[in-house]
């Protein structure tokens, strides 16, 4: 395939160049609405209502092209936002190279993915070739919990199956991530002055320490890991802390295990709030109690996909095509594909040759993104 590599290229740098950041996607939300009524008059363009359920500025887009071949419907997702710091990004260009020229992400996770479908539709219709009736999902406030995802309105796609171009690696497709349980932990103690009345105060930052120092975090097993990743408590040193708030996660690929980890963080703040007992000397009303909060919510489902299911054997049949071979992978973090498998859309996940991404050192080279670029129009027309 003949891939006009700089017109991608400026494509991507132009695409990097428009401020996203979750909750305020709008400029490029209305970018790639222009570029699409502009270029393809076969373009079909829809959003939901998915912003007053995120807060953000603008709602999920979908793209929709009818198509030209017998062939089953797809859809490919990317995400509009980008993690801090990603105001004023700047593009400095190294060979075939692409980095942040200051002190930001790039903004390749997921602006190469959007990039590169944008260029796989230019050269479909620029070579009259038949393809695949084809959704292109555009959402919004990924990085800050898969907001978009979870509120798209999914009666504005076509296809029940397709694919999040959103991962890093190249020639791979991720067929398995865990689920995740979302951890809100509040312990309430007693205040007090830390210097003229100790005995009057239950410190809650104490009894959360205990709690945490019981607990195995990190990985837990082949298939789990557990994480505390927010404590906030205190007013000042010399207030004893009536308060603690934390958050953590723990995710799996075995339910039954996520469950069980989840029971086991669980216990281990309840047996230190019902093993607390008043120090020597306390002054305390006698029915005090330090009261513990846990609550657990879904962050995202389990996504596992098996090499029998068409959406993963599709994307090894576009590959070959190619004279390729894909590497099917398991990987432990979670994406919108997550949200959409939960929803009943089987959706793998694509890599795009991003690297070092969520930091200022990230990067992604331009033949890599020409080879998804590929891939697709591959998985789009045969």
């Amino acid at each position: 395939m003949n891939i006009l590599r700089e017109r991608l290229a400026q494509t991507f740098v132009e695409l990097c160049e428009i401020d996203s950041p979750s909750w305020r996607e709008k400029k490029l939300s209305i970018c790639l609405q222009k570029l699409y009524r502009g270029e393809f008059a076969d373009a079909q363009l829809a959003e939901d209502s998915s912003a007053l359920a995120t807060g953000s500025d603008c709602n999920n887009l979908v793209v929709h092209f009818p198509g030209s071949a017998a062939l089953e419907p797809l859809f490919f997702s990317c995400h509009l936002d980008t993690v801090a710091p990603s105001i004023g990004v700047r593009v400095r260009r190294d060979g075939t190279r692409f980095y942040s020229a200051g002190d930001t992400v790039l903004g390749g996770d997921d602006k190469a993915g959007i990039a590169i479908v944008i260029e796989a539709m230019r050269y479909i219709k620029e070579n009259s070739l038949a393809h695949a009736p084809v959704d292109f999902v555009y959402t919004t406030c990924e990085e800050v919990g898969l907001l978009g995802a979870k509120s798209l309105d999914r009666s504005l796609l076509r296809a029940k199956m397709g694919y999040a171009l959103d991962s890093t690696g190249i020639d791979l497709a991720v067929i398995g991530a865990p689920a995740s349980s979302h951890l809100t932990i509040d312990i309430t103690g007693a205040a007090a002055h830390a210097g003229l009345h100790p005995e009057r105060g239950v410190s809650a930052i104490q009894l959360a320490a205990q709690a945490i120092a019981g607990l195995t975090l990190g990985r837990l097993d082949h298939q789990s890991t557990a994480n505390i990743g927010i404590v906030q408590g205190g007013k000042a040193t010399n207030i004893i802390p009536e308060n603690i708030h934390i958050e953590g996660e723990v995710r799996s690929h075995d339910p039954h295990l996520l469950q069980e980890h989840v029971q086991t963080v669980r216990r281990s703040f309840e047996e230190v709030v019902a093993k607390w007992a008043p120090a020597p000397g306390a002054e305390l009303p006698d029915d005090f109690r330090p009261i513990l909060d846990f609550g657990v919510s879904e962050e995202y489902p389990l996504m596992k996909l098996s090499p029998q299911d068409p959406v993963v054997r599709r994307v090894g049949a576009a590959a070959e095509q190619l004279g390729r071979e894909i590497n099917f992978i398991v990987a432990g973090g979670g994406s919108d594909a997550n949200i959409f498998n939960g929803l009943g859309l089987p959706t793998a996940i694509l890599g795009i040759g991003m690297d070092h991404v969520h930091s200022t050192d990230e990067s992604i080279d331009l033949n890599d993104m020409v080879r998804t670029c590929e891939l697709v129009i591959s998985l789009l027309t045969s």
